[in-house]
């Protein structure tokens, strides 16, 4: 379906476009965005299977960009996700790629958050808007968000939001969109929902498949029978041989995962859960603690981890067979991105096989099984973090950037910028991971210090022993 690599410069894209994705180093198409970008640029509508982590957001945002205009204060543009943390990705991804324009406002529209503020937002005057359905229906039928300007429709993770229940509320939505607009889905599989969706709503869609299969070689697989009472012990035995420095580990229910966080935490590992009726709060946390590399390990379900992409992901661990041959595909999907290697585990007991059987012949291969007793434990250094995270009272709302955390940091508490990682942002608070030896020190000089000039509270959100 792909020929060799192509640059963006062969598409039609402004020579500012072009500048800046050279800047934020872009430089060879995607496979799905060399395949979907030249139709999406006529303005035809487009059904698009690509995985996660495959480049699809900067095909779809090049295209709404490309038909947007920046003088025009209206909504022109709108992606609908499945969850709040692919929406927050979307929304950061789009702002990069839109640097090269003047002020593109784009909102994010999602629940877990009070509606007030976004109310201002799109009053304020939004050209795109990015969000979940059910909030997105919320602000429709508040008469807050108006869509009479839309020139382009996205449905992102379109398989995921059916998964969730979703389709009368996209259809719903997609009727509120004038009828002449451009609509792109992205999907990473294609269960019928979505040609019935396509036939509600879409224009004789151009359909475009790229492997869905990870590049040999690039993921390592390996197998390890278990009995089922020794499989959380298993997963400790796997990352002390391992050692990765990132692991999402998938449980079938949301009881396994609290019994493998509970084991690993005893046995010192950094482990976090990740599940459903987690807060809104909570979630974010436990997602910003794994992201900026300050907890080893996140135990997830799948319905958790819908729409997580994580980058330098360096190990997945199944703890659990799925059922779902296509959900194993995506559960390893998420290792091995860009050209990094990606290690991926799987146990399975006598019971399970069946379900690995299905698993093989997706895959087209044979599975590697691998004898439990190659498994040597590591150097007896628990395997710990590089960061630790610091959490400011204080983030948008108080006008607080990356930038000023980063430069009291570096200025006044005398860190080096190498000793800083990831900053987040969020409404109320502010997110920063520091190189673990530093933690206890960081977080006595930024609340005895000043950030923008004020003083600000700080904790420490985990144990640096």
């Amino acid at each position: 379906m792909t020929g060799p690599a192509t640059g963006f410069g062969t598409l039609p894209l402004a020579p500012q476009t072009l500048a800046n994705l050279t800047q934020l180093g872009y430089v060879q198409m995607t496979p799905i965005q060399a395949a979907s970008l030249p139709v999406a640029l006529l303005g035809k509508d487009l059904i698009a299977q690509a995985k996660t982590g495959s480049g699809k957001t900067a095909a779809f945002a090049l295209a709404l960009l490309a038909n947007l205009n920046p003088r025009r204060f209206a909504v022109q543009a709108m992606v609908l996700c499945p969850t709040r943390e692919l929406a927050d990705q979307v929304t950061t991804e789009i702002r990069r790629l839109a640097r090269a324009e003047e002020n593109v406002k784009v909102v994010t529209l999602c629940g877990g958050v009070a509606l007030r503020g976004q109310t201002a937002s799109l009053e304020h005057g939004a050209h795109i808007v990015v969000g979940t359905p059910g909030r997105i229906m919320d602000h429709l039928e508040r008469g807050n968000l108006a869509l009479d300007a839309l020139n382009t429709l996205v449905l992102d993770e379109a398989d995921r939001m059916l998964d969730m229940g979703f389709f009368e509320d996209i259809v719903t939505v997609a009727r509120q969109c004038p009828p002449e607009r451009q609509t792109l889905l992205f999907s990473a599989t294609y269960p019928d929902g979505i040609a019935k969706l396509a036939a509600q709503f879409m224009k004789s869609p151009q359909q475009i498949t790229v492997a869905s299969q990870h590049e040999e070689g690039k993921i390592v697989q390996r197998w390890y029978e278990v009995k089922n009472s020794d499989r959380l012990h298993t997963v400790s035995m796997l990352l002390d041989h391992f050692r990765p420095a990132s692991t999402l580990a998938f449980c079938n229910t949301k009881q396994q995962c609290r019994d493998l966080v509970a084991v690993l935490q005893a046995q010192g590992f950094s482990a976090m859960a990740l599940f459903g009726e987690l807060e809104q709060r909570e979630r974010d946390q436990v997602l910003v603690q794994f992201s900026n590399r300050s907890c080893s390990v996140l135990v997830a379900t799948d319905v958790a981890a819908r729409g997580l992409d994580i980058a330098q992901l360096e190990a997945v661990i199944n703890v659990d067979v799925t059922p779902d041959s296509e959900i194993h595909i995506h559960r390893i999907g998420r290792t091995g991105r860009a050209d990094a290697e990606g290690l991926v585990l799987n146990l399975a007991s006598m019971d399970e096989m069946g379900f690995v059987g299905k698993i093989e012949q997706l895959q087209g291969r044979e599975s590697d099984w691998r004898p439990l007793t190659e498994l040597t434990p590591g150097t007896g250094e628990p395997l710990r973090p590089p960061m630790s995270t610091l959490q400011i009272v204080g983030g948008r709302k108080e006008k607080i950037r990356a930038g000023d955390v980063l430069g009291a940091l570096t200025g006044d508490a005398g860190f080096a910028k190498e000793q800083v990682g990831k900053i987040n942002v969020n409404e109320f608070s502010t997110y920063v991971a520091v190189d673990r030896r530093i933690a206890r020190e960081a977080a006595h000089k930024l609340s005895t210090g000043r950030v923008k000039g004020k003083s600000v509270k700080v904790r420490l959100l985990d144990d640096v022993a």
